[in-house]
């Protein structure tokens, strides 16, 4: 998937072409309408939106939504993040006119009726309970709202139930008209596509909405400024769970390459990472211990996750800072860096095979920098990191003055 196609249609609509050697098509559409989208009083918004564009259009009630797919044997789905909302379709190929006709009717012709409402805002809650008693999901977005405070990159994705509850059609509506619109998203498909049939279909039946040229996904909201602290929150758990980390680097800074690489030495997905050494194979104080990157337009987030007996916090996150200050201490070796390159160059490559989750990557990539980044750059950009580049971020990113600690007790 190194070769790809774009357009732009007369409504705005911009689409992306992955060509694949593949009867399965993989397509959808990116939205820029995620949680840092909604104003005060919005929180949740997005994600109810979501559920709620399969609960009826102007043409096919929500029974024929699910059908129109699943009865031939493809799938339908969508999820939504802090930036933006993806609806996606497996299918046949033979089925993809039918894939694009049913995606396209739920973003643009959706009609969120009340009835429909007063059951789903009822599956969110219950979703959100859910997600309310597993700590270990949990502590993310309470780790990013102490992160973000005040700031929407701190909203909670799926809202309270009380918002939720609080919610009519009328308010999803307005949200939908705001953001679901042709100039905020992207087409994309993946497989072996006809382009021309595909822009035929598009341009048949994607609507013609007014709209302003493409310039930026993102809200002009300031990040806050990084508090160094420690927060202590009691519950009910059998385990420990801690989070530490800060902000980092936006998508467009040179910088985040040296922290992917650096978080994969750290805490990435290998058995070998430095964390999993530590706390786990040598130690056994924890069955899962990891970092991660998150990458946001305008800001990012690194972070470490663990979860361990509750004797056991202190000397865990004394575990991890040593291994920081390791990387923060002196320069990584030729061979030190030669064979973490090769860790994630084998990683990344194994990862493309999954078509479905890098034709989503793409499409999110393009929506919010209007290019993709094909696996030969990501690559290259790996290859010419040196160990003085991952040392000077592992200095400004893991010095202690710039970590924030979340605890569940």
């Amino acid at each position: 998937m190194q070769n790809y196609h774009c357009f732009t249609l007369p409504s705005g609509l911009r689409v992306i072409l992955l060509p694949a050697d593949s009867e399965v098509i993989y397509c959808g559409f990116a939205i820029a309408a995620g949680t840092r989208h909604e104003q005060q009083g919005e929180e949740g918004m997005a994600h109810l939106l979501e559920h709620m564009s399969f609960k009826g259009t102007a043409q096919r009630s929500s029974v024929q939504i699910i059908n129109a797919l699943e009865g031939v044997g493809g799938e339908l789905n969508a999820f939504t993040t802090k930036e933006d909302t993806v609806y996606y379709a497996a299918t046949t190929r033979q089925h993809l006119r039918q894939a694009i006709d049913v995606l396209q009717d739920i973003v643009f012709h959706s009609t969120y009726p009340q009835q429909e409402l007063e059951k789903e805002r009822e599956v969110v809650c219950d979703e959100i309970e859910s997600y309310e008693d597993t700590p270990s999901e949990l502590i993310f977005d309470e780790f990013e709202n102490l992160l973000f405070k005040d700031h929407p990159l701190g909203h909670n994705i799926l809202g309270t139930s009380s918002q939720v509850r609080n919610y009519q059609s009328d308010d999803v509506t307005r949200f939908a008209h705001r953001h679901y619109r042709t100039d905020r998203c992207v087409f994309f498909a993946s497989g072996k596509v006809d382009a021309k049939a595909i822009l035929r279909q598009l341009e048949s039946i994607v609507p013609i909405q007014p709209t302003a040229p493409f310039q930026s996904t993102v809200p002009t909201a300031s990040i806050p400024p990084i508090v160094p602290s420690t927060e202590i929150r009691h519950r009910s758990t059998h385990q420990a769970h801690v989070m530490l980390g800060t902000a980092t680097f936006p998508a467009t800074d040179p910088r985040r390459w040296s922290l992917f690489l650096l978080n994969n030495i750290l805490g990435g997905p290998g058995l070998n990472s430095r964390l999993n050494l530590a706390l786990r194979e040598r130690r056994g104080l924890v069955y899962t211990v990891e970092s991660q990157t998150v990458v946001y337009a305008d800001t990012g987030v690194w972070s470490v996750y663990f979860g361990c007996d509750q004797n056991d916090v202190d000397r865990c996150l004394r575990l991890v800072r040593k291994e920081l200050s390791r990387l923060s201490e002196k320069p990584l070796s030729e061979a030190q860096l030669k064979r973490a390159k090769q860790q994630l160059h084998g990683q990344l490559t194994i990862g493309a095979e999954n078509r479905e989750q890098l034709a989503i990557d793409q499409a999110k990539c393009f929506l919010h920098e209007g290019r993709i980044r094909t696996l030969n750059e990501v690559l290259s950009h790996i290859d010419a990191l040196s160990p003085q580049d991952l040392w000077q971020v592992a200095q400004h990113i893991f010095s202690p003055t710039r970590q924030l600690t979340l605890i569940y007790q």
